[in-house]
């Protein structure tokens, strides 16, 4: 019996969420989104992703409404994908799944960490600030940097590098197209 596509006899919304953000690739391309990834080549570039993969993934993530197309070029028509009110919603559980992962699935730590911005201290574990108090930290007031306790990843596409110096979440990142 083939593997079915959608999980039809879930009645459980963690199945109906995973019919949204489910599907390899669905996740990276939010996390980067995240990063401040906006146009599709770069995500191309970034994630190396089959171009048909990503053209499908993207268009199921906007009819989902996680993200919103945005055109920031007109001759030739361009759009750039910013995530919606429902894909901000996703930063609590992608910062506690990418911590899990860094903690039992990456061999030596997590490649980035993540601070609240208006202080600097790292977040804990469940995303808040223990400096400040308060719950999870919204994605607009966190800043990424690499992990000092890592080498340098060794890729150097344009993402990477933006990448690899401190960068507030959710601020558009230098494109490909920009480094031209």
């Amino acid at each position: 019996m083939a593997l079915g596509t959608d999980y039809e006899l879930q009645d459980c919304a963690l199945a109906r969420a995973l019919e949204v953000v489910g599907e390899r690739w669905s996740l990276l391309i939010v996390r980067d989104a995240f990063y401040g990834v906006q146009r599709f080549n770069d995500f191309l570039t970034h994630l190396g992703i089959p171009r048909a993969v990503l053209t499908a993934r993207l268009n199921a993530l906007v009819a989902a409404g996680v993200l919103r197309k945005e055109p920031y070029q007109q001759a030739p028509l361009r759009h750039g994908y910013l995530l919606t009110d429902a894909g901000l919603e996703l930063w609590p559980p992608l910062y506690l799944l990418s911590r899990w992962g860094g903690r039992h699935a990456t061999p030596g730590g997590p490649h980035h960490l993540f601070a609240h911005a208006a202080c600097g201290t790292d977040l804990d574990l469940a995303g808040a600030c223990p400096h400040c108090g308060g719950p999870a930290v919204p994605a607009a007031e966190v800043v990424m940097r690499p992990n000092p306790g890592r080498s340098a990843a060794p890729r150097t596409d344009p993402v990477s590098r933006a990448l690899a110096r401190p960068h507030r979440l959710l601020e558009p990142i230098a494109s490909a197209a920009d480094a031209k």
